[in-house]
């Protein structure tokens, strides 16, 4: 170890961090952000009941996003603006990219169907004026409908367009944006907190050797070698 760091002892940083008071309600508090914000509808419903945190927004709500949601992983796009526009006409009315988005993905869908012609049709009909007007979007649609000309689509350079991992980014997308439009962080904030808890102990191992979390799931202090 670098004789110049500083070494604090095991009981010395557990005296500093309990010396640090956090109360019940703000830990609480975070939980609920976690719960809410990831669609946790049952869960958060009983950790209100339980600990009496209330959540910010409806919790009937997250049942409606989640269905949302849901419809996007599952390929139903069509479905799933119609839910959109029944929570809140607004939110695709406002928000160009993301009806882009949604209308690029059914035509992804319609290409993992095989529907060409329908694909084409819907292509050239509905995504083609968006191309006209924001040359952005005119390269996302060139790179989709170039999944057309391979009949082996695992040859395709954009093939990562049929992966599930598309949908997901789109559903995503659609989840922040009904999130946005209930004055809620599209994010929660716990998984940030935890961003902010490693880059900390990384500042912190350039100065001094301490006990530190290596594993969040178990949160266990682990010594320094020495």
């Amino acid at each position: 170890m670098a004789a110049w760091k500083k070494v604090i002892r095991r009981e010395d940083w557990e005296k500093k961090l309990n010396d640090v008071r956090i109360r019940k309600e703000d830990m609480n508090k975070l939980v609920m952000n976690f719960l809410v914000t990831e669609g946790y509808v049952d869960a958060a419903e009983k950790f209100r009941i339980e600990s009496g945190a209330e959540p910010e927004i409806d919790l009937a709500t997250i049942t409606d996003r989640m269905a949302v949601k849901k419809a996007v992983q599952c390929g139903n796009v069509e479905d799933a603006i119609e839910k959109v526009n029944d929570l809140n006409p607004e939110i695709l009315d406002t928000n160009p990219q993301l009806f882009f988005h949604l209308q690029q993905q059914r035509l992804i869908e319609l290409i993992r169907n095989g529907k060409v012609e329908e694909a084409l049709e819907f292509a050239q009909e509905e995504l083609a004026p968006w191309g006209e007007e924001n040359q952005s979007f005119l390269a996302e649609l060139e790179r989709t409908v170039a999944l057309l000309a391979f009949e082996d689509v695992s040859n395709c350079p954009v093939r990562d367009l049929l992966d599930i991992s598309q949908r997901l980014k789109t559903a995503n997308e659609v989840n922040a944006a009904i999130l946005t439009s209930q004055s809620h962080e599209k994010d929660p904030k716990l998984p940030n907190l935890l961003k902010m808890l490693l880059w900390a102990q990384d500042q912190l191992d350039e100065k001094a050797a301490y006990p530190r979390i290596n594993d969040l799931s178990t949160a266990m202090l682990e010594d320094p070698p020495i």
